[in-house]
């Protein structure tokens, strides 16, 4: 079964970086960065199972990388938004 979640990862790595390389728009690039980042954490929690049970360091690395992903999207986002209304007053 982990196999089955270690390919699943590698498949939304590989769409995540096929995605971030392929556009210009910003809003999907930032998709594509969550998307890479989602993969990363499945991959984290699938080879965190050892033959002597469950390894907690995955996990809390998991973790703490969610909420920096949060953070991060939340502040690519915001300059984003401004990013787009500074172009929309230049055009003007």
């Amino acid at each position: 079964m982990s196999l089955y979640y270690a390919v699943v990862a590698a498949l939304l790595c590989g769409m995540a970086v096929i995605g971030l390389f392929r556009t210009d728009d910003l809003l999907r690039r930032i998709l594509a960065l969550n998307v890479l980042a989602s993969a990363t954490f499945l991959l984290l929690v699938t080879l965190a199972r050892t033959d002597s049970g469950i390894d907690p360091v995955p996990h809390v690395m998991v973790l703490t990388g969610i909420v920096v992903a949060v953070s991060t999207t939340a502040a690519a986002l915001g300059l984003t938004i401004r990013a787009h209304e500074r172009r929309r007053e230049e055009s003007q």
